[in-house]
């Protein structure tokens, strides 16, 4: 017996073919239509996620997770804000990167495609569902989501939103396909589904992205971890780097994209450590470092071997004292996770050597790795951020919800 969860696969797969072809004029309109649609229902989803906030509350869901479950009217109108911004955006599908004539007079081009079905696997916070559907259908992609079950009266009346505007548009409503099961057997089951989705992204705790990468069979963009670094070169000015380094940290630590290492090279601890400290010691944030930092600033916690490559997500920062630039790097290769690693120099030829050999999604250059965000780096927004290296590496915007391909025009020739 065919399952509910692969009829709804295979129908988002036959309303792909249709969204591939989805003018831009049309999407723009429907991306509009339900930022409109969403602005005039705001009360009955704010209704739906007191509902789901209630019963988290009941069911003891952790502080953190409330607080991303939790919408507003606020998070509302930044969810309206935000479809406006992607609908404003330049539509990737069709758009041509690369043209040439071969020696037997073919015309090639390289052409942006959509991927086909998107899955998005994902926790708490409703907000995505929105984000997923918008991003996903402005690159020309169906979307099945699985949103978390403490979730499941807001991302019911979201779905509900979306299906409306999309009927009322003359597109299929399969576009976008909520999957409401939480029976880990049937998600499972989902992961075998390749003949009919085409990425699986899952956004959560590791535990969620282990469970997906173990057991899908659909290609699957990873992030396991956020452990970003900050290397406080020789040559930094280190007032920049004091900034940079704290609010790092302390803007939002329980974000992916947080400071969770300083690295500082050894000619400027002497200058550094003991102020960098204090600020962290104003800023409520707890260092655990190295010995020969602590010299500088003995009223810090000695590190264990465990707090480096250790994603905090807290008000937590682990610091080593290095010896140079390549030091440096080498910690970052050990414990590094792929995902936002910075530099603070005023040298030039050392700024371009850390880009050259710290391959990470995102290499900052006297930046906070709190950039390494989709709208902070102008994607518009982002379905997430890849640290796999495939054919998306650091942030998901529109560009890289699609592929490319060939596409040949010639004259009759025949080989």
């Amino acid at each position: 017996m065919t399952s509910p969860i692969e009829i709804a696969a295979r129908e988002a797969k036959l309303a792909a073919r249709t969204l591939a072809a989805v003018d831009t004029d049309t999407k723009n309109a429907v991306l509009l239509g339900v930022a409109n649609a969403l602005s005039a229902r705001s009360q009955e989803i704010l209704e739906a996620n007191r509902e789901d906030m209630s019963r988290a509350r009941a069911d003891g869901l952790p502080e953190p997770k409330l607080k991303r479950l939790e919408l507003s009217e606020a998070k509302l109108s930044d969810m309206v804000e935000g479809i406006r911004q992607i609908a404003a955006m330049p539509d990737p599908v069709g758009r041509v990167s690369k043209a040439w004539t071969t020696s037997e007079g073919l015309n090639v081009a390289k052409v942006r495609t959509p991927l086909g079905v998107i899955a998005m696997i994902y926790e708490a916070r409703p907000g995505v569902t929105v984000d997923a559907f918008v991003l996903c259908f402005k690159a020309g992609n169906a979307c099945m989501l699985k949103g978390g079950r403490e979730a499941a009266k807001s991302n019911a009346c979201l779905e509900e939103i979306v299906r409306g505007v999309l009927l009322e548009h003359g597109i299929p409503a399969q576009a976008i396909a909520a999957v409401t099961t939480s029976d880990r057997e049937e998600l499972k089951h989902m992961l075998t589904l390749s003949e009919s989705i085409d990425l699986v992204i899952p956004r959560g705790g590791e535990g969620l992205i282990r469970f997906v990468a173990e057991h899908s069979r659909v290609p699957t963009v990873q992030h396991f971890h956020g452990v970003c670094h900050c290397y406080v070169d020789s040559e930094a000015d280190l007032a920049k780097a004091l900034e940079i380094v704290v609010t790092a940290k302390a803007s939002a630590p329980a974000t992916c994209n947080s400071l969770e290492c300083v690295l500082v090279h050894r000619d400027v601890v002497e200058a550094f450590a003991p102020v960098l400290a204090e600020r962290c010691e104003t800023d409520g944030i707890e260092i655990r470092a190295d010995e020969r930092f602590r010299a500088f600033a003995p009223g810090v916690s000695e590190a264990s071997d465990a707090d480096f490559g250790h994603e905090f997500l807290d008000l937590v920062l682990a610091a080593r004292v290095v010896d140079s630039l390549g030091d440096a790097m080498s910690h970052i290769a050990r414990y590094g996770s792929d995902h936002t690693d910075s530099i603070v120099t005023e040298d030039e030829e050392t700024a371009l050597r850390f880009c050259r050999e710290v391959t990470s999604s995102c290499v900052l250059v006297n930046a906070s790795t709190r950039f390494n965000d989709g709208f902070s780096l102008g994607l518009g927004a982002e379905i997430g951020i890849s640290t796999s290296k495939i054919h998306a590496y650091g942030p998901m915007g529109l560009e890289e919800l699609t592929a490319e391909r060939y596409v040949v025009r010639g004259t009759g020739q025949t080989r």
